[in-house]
């Protein structure tokens, strides 16, 4: 049975913690930064937990 194979755009988006959770990136943090506050600036910088379903899935795709 052949090995399924890991997604290398997955692989440059998210990483897994040690105990296995999936870490990303926020979303709208590429363009019109002149109008967010640097409050949320600096909120949308931290990573992300990746949660539920969509977790399952980016595991499968980073092959972990």
């Amino acid at each position: 049975m052949p090995k399924m194979k890991s997604h290398s755009g997955a692989k440059k988006r998210f990483k897994q913690t040690g105990r296995g959770k999936i870490r990303g990136r926020h979303a709208f943090t590429s363009h019109n930064l002149q109008t967010k506050r640097p409050k949320r600036k600096r909120r949308l910088g931290r990573s992300l937990k990746v949660e539920g379903s969509d977790a399952q899935r980016v595991k499968r795709l980073i092959g972990k």
